[in-house]
């Protein structure tokens, strides 16, 4: 009888008289748990398709800087021009400068379109000498004092395609701009589909690209950003060398060492204020720092490796604090149950619990600084345009020159269609190389990690 009172009562309040029908409000929860399901999943399709979006815009325009045209042509190469002594020094020869090259390539290329039927109106062999890059007779002369035994023979040499042309064949550059334009004329792309059909122009792959140098604007064809990626390879050494044992060092210190008190606590604050600080105002900081007051050299992945560590500490010191203080107390306590000192505890027992944590922390940071332009506008390294690769390891550090964000930035403020294509490929270096170094870092994570 009383539970008969007692139930009747809730029946009647929620309204619900069986139990193998589900409630109002349980319907609810449902409907409301699979819209949330809905839109969650919404939220990371949107994402992928962002993702997606960002990396085909980037693989597309990018791809292109990988690949380049060149045009095959017959350069006779006379004694009385090249080595009047005929001693075949490449001392003596190396005193014809790339000007003397120069008639001799466009003498070549005029027969070479006599010899194969192409009419032109040009009459300036000058004029027709703009289907080629300005580095051709560079090129030409570089391979005659490699090998000085070509004097007095008529060589074939696969030469740049001016960056024009290059963007013709690809689908760059159509017709309408040239006429518009004041480089070339319809009748140099006449020719170069007429060099095409007769097999004398063939896109090869780019190694250039990957191991050349920044070029200047008169020749895009020919810039890479191999001296850069060595640029930024040096400035990462500099940071993983020091911010590294300094940002760990620092955070093993505040979290099990360091007394409890108001400046423990001011250090803290002021640490999780730099995190926040535009990466710029590193960039000011090094200049005035490093350069001003130290006398470092500008432009030197020194200077731009110590900027960057600064940088990267607050990035560091925050998640590898966060590694240890995850770490259980109950294997603190075991081991100074046991009697291990407390260096002995940190060392032995924390720390490498917390190893994967903090190779997190340095995996994010070292991405980071590696992407990193603002601040090395202000240190010079992109004003300086590096032609060479650095004469040894130490010499690596201190010489000028630039990195591949600060490259990437460069090249797209530049006028020519070319250097906008390389910057997209440049985006596709700096990837592979981020990958490259997060995939190394995540080796080293999984090497060390521990189970508890």
């Amino acid at each position: 009888m009383s539970d008969m009172t007692v139930s009747a009562p809730m029946t009647a309040r929620n309204g619900h008289t069986s139990l193998l029908e589900p409630d109002t409000l349980l319907k609810k929860r449902r409907r409301n748990e699979a819209w949330f399901k809905a839109l969650g999943l919404g939220a990371v399709l949107t994402g992928l398709l962002f993702l997606v979006i960002l990396l085909g815009s980037i693989i597309y325009n990018g791809l292109p800087a990988f690949t380049q045209t060149y045009v095959t042509i017959p350069v006779a190469l006379p004694e009385a021009t090249l080595d009047k002594t005929g001693n075949r020094n490449a001392s003596e020869m190396r005193k014809v400068s790339t000007f003397g090259y120069k008639p001799l390539i466009e003498k070549g290329l005029v027969d070479a379109l006599a010899a194969n039927g192409i009419q032109t109106s040009f009459e300036d062999s000058g004029d027709l000498a703009d289907l080629l890059s300005d580095g051709a007779a560079s090129h030409v002369r570089d391979q005659v004092l490699s090998n000085p035994d070509l004097v007095g023979k008529t060589v074939e040499f696969d030469l740049l395609a001016s960056s024009r042309v290059d963007g013709y064949f690809k689908g760059r550059v159509d017709r309408a701009s040239v006429e518009r334009g004041m480089v070339l004329t319809p009748e140099h792309l006449d020719i170069a589909d007429s060099l095409e059909e007769r097999g004398m122009v063939e896109r090869k792959f780019n190694l250039d690209f990957i191991t050349g140098s920044d070029a200047s604007d008169n020749r895009p064809e020919e810039a890479g950003v191999g001296v850069s990626l060595l640029g930024s390879l040096f400035m990462i050494l500099v940071v993983i060398v020091l911010a590294v044992p300094i940002g760990v060092g620092a955070a093993i210190y505040l979290e099990e060492f360091a007394p409890q008190n108001k400046f423990t606590d001011l250090i803290e604050v002021n640490i999780s204020n730099l995190a926040a600080v535009p990466s710029i105002v590193f960039g000011i900081l090094g200049l005035a720092a490093f350069i001003q007051f130290a006398n470092l050299p500008q432009s030197a992945p020194l200077v731009g490796g110590l900027v960057l560590t600064l940088m990267s500490l607050p990035q560091i010191i925050i998640p590898a604090r966060a590694a240890l203080k995850a770490v259980p107390p109950s294997i603190r306590q075991a081991a100074l149950g046991i009697g291990a000192s407390r260096n002995q505890m940190v060392f032995q027992h924390v720390l490498p619990l917390a190893m994967p944590g903090i190779l997190t922390g340095v995996i994010i940071s070292l991405a980071q600084a590696l992407g990193e332009t603002a601040p090395l506008l202000l240190i010079g390294m992109v004003g300086y345009i590096a032609s060479n690769y650095p004469d040894g390891f130490l010499d690596g550090f201190v010489s000028p020159n630039s990195a591949l964000p600060a490259q990437i930035y460069e090249w797209s403020k530049r006028a020519d269609p070319a250097f906008y294509e390389r910057a997209w490929g440049g985006i596709i270096v700096l990837l592979v190389f981020m990958l490259t170094i997060n995939i190394l870092a995540v080796i080293l994570r999984r090497r060390f990690e521990r189970r508890w």
